[in-house]
């Protein structure tokens, strides 16, 4: 089925599904090591976890049970308050990949964001991401607030927020990989993740994006582009032709939304008749602002 299909649709299934069914098979052949997973919510909204649990292709279950061990995090884990504490520093001493959603707050030593309580004592995100991302041996900023900033850092951005690609690379230099979007797709983040236990380094973009789901424009692909072409605009929202002139960010956003769809792959926003709003670029949401010209 696969070699009949347009290249842009056909990525869609080799990257997300494939991969991570090839990474469960190669573990329990025992040629690579299911790996242990750190998440941490840093100054966001908890919508990457929850798009994680949407996730169909596979679902968050399988995903967790037969490719990682998902040692940490603020909002699913079992465990809580100090407990879950404790899960996290022992993962510390093993090979573990960690993952920061949201940006870091950094104003006033990064008190607006307190992610636990350890002994008596506060645990800013600022603190808690440095100490573990000094461990891991992959880094993913997920989201566009990990990534960019994004909403967390927009302007007035009263905590001081960063985005943690940023921050990381000031205190401790080290470099993550980059998978924005508001949230971030399931499959960016599975399909990423299994490559990472497959192969170890990964192709990345120029922005350190892996080009398998950032690879192209979202107007590249645009199943509207040939309006484009023709010059036949929308003058109102609910239009079934090109939205450039309303303020579609289609044209700076690389992602493979028109090909994956969200929702159990069913839609996605120009599918629903609206435009893109740039959510998975640098600079949103001020730089992308007004989301639709009228």
């Amino acid at each position: 089925m696969l070699n009949n299909m347009c290249p842009a649709v056909k990525n869609k299934y080799a990257t997300a599904k494939e991969l991570v069914k090839r990474a469960v098979s190669q573990i329990e052949m025992k040629n690579k090591k299911k790996m242990n997973l750190v998440w941490i919510e840093a100054a966001g909204c908890s919508g990457n976890i929850i798009s994680l649990l949407d996730g169909s292709g596979p679902n968050m279950q399988y995903f967790l049970t037969d490719m990682v061990n998902f040692k940490y995090n603020n909002s699913i884990m079992k465990a809580q308050g100090e407990e879950a504490q404790e899960e996290l520093l022992a993962t510390l001493d093993t090979e573990f990949i960690l993952i920061v959603d949201g940006a870091i707050s950094t104003k006033d030593n990064g008190v607006y964001n307190i992610v636990a309580n350890y002994k008596g004592e506060g645990i800013t995100g600022m603190e808690e991401v440095k100490r573990v991302a000094l461990k891991a041996k992959y880094i993913l900023a997920v989201g566009t607030c990990a990534s960019y900033g994004g909403i967390s850092a927009a302007k007035p951005n009263p905590t001081g927020c960063i985005s943690v690609f940023d921050y990381l690379k000031k205190e401790i230099n080290r470099e993550a990989i980059r998978v924005p979007g508001c949230p971030a797709h399931p499959d960016w983040i599975m399909g990423t993740i299994a490559q990472l236990i497959l192969f170890g380094d990964i192709e990345l973009d120029e922005d350190r994006r892996p080009v398998d789901f950032y690879r192209t424009t979202i107007h590249d692909i645009c199943p509207r582009r040939s309006y484009f072409e023709k010059r036949i605009f929308a003058k109102s929202v609910g239009e079934r032709t090109c939205m450039f002139k309303l303020g579609c960010r289609g044209p700076v956003t690389k992602t493979d939304c028109p090909t994956r769809q969200w929702n159990d792959y069913v839609n996605w926003p120009i599918g629903d008749n609206t435009p893109c709003i740039g959510c998975a670029s640098k600079g949103f949401p001020d730089g992308m602002e007004p989301f639709v010209s009228i």
